[in-house]
């Protein structure tokens, strides 16, 4: 018998929760919801050989199995959940104008100007247009927003 084989015998209910919880905190050091799953996988496997006598192979493929499981279904949901909460338009904050109207403070000349929204002071493009008119948000071309007379 080898000492793996030997290390393997000998694991018991408390080994997988050891390793369970060790891969959970291994998950808080480097979050990207892997080794969480591993984590779980290990302390049920745990649980399930507390109940039941396990032979170390067969806990070994019960652990494979519901790590496989647990991740497959684990980063499905994470997905699931991560894309139905937050603002998707975040880290596009041009994005949120587009299709609303707003007055010029400056004139539009030469094609290219300058908008106030809200704090911020926002480039833009469009035709030559006299300060209090009325402009609609078209597009957001990187950093400078593409206005037209509303």
């Amino acid at each position: 018998m080898t000492l793996l084989t030997k290390v393997l015998a000998e694991l018991g209910p408390w080994n997988w929760w050891i390793a369970g919880l060790l891969l959970l905190g291994l998950e808080i050091l480097a979050p990207g919801s892997v080794f969480l799953w591993f984590g779980v996988s290990a302390i049920l496997v745990g649980t399930l050989a507390l109940f039941v006598g396990l032979s170390w192979q067969t806990a070994v493929i019960i652990f494979l199995v519901l790590s496989f499981v647990t991740l497959f279904v684990g980063r499905r949901l994470m997905a699931r959940l991560s894309s139905e909460r937050g603002d998707p338009g975040l880290n596009k904050r041009g994005s949120r104008y587009v299709g609303r109207t707003f007055v010029l403070a400056d004139p539009i000349e030469q094609g290219t100007g300058r908008l106030s929204i809200d704090d911020t002071v926002w480039r833009i493009s469009g035709p030559d247009l006299p300060a209090g008119s009325r402009v609609r948000v078209d597009a957001v071309d990187g950093v400078r927003l593409a206005v037209s007379a509303a």
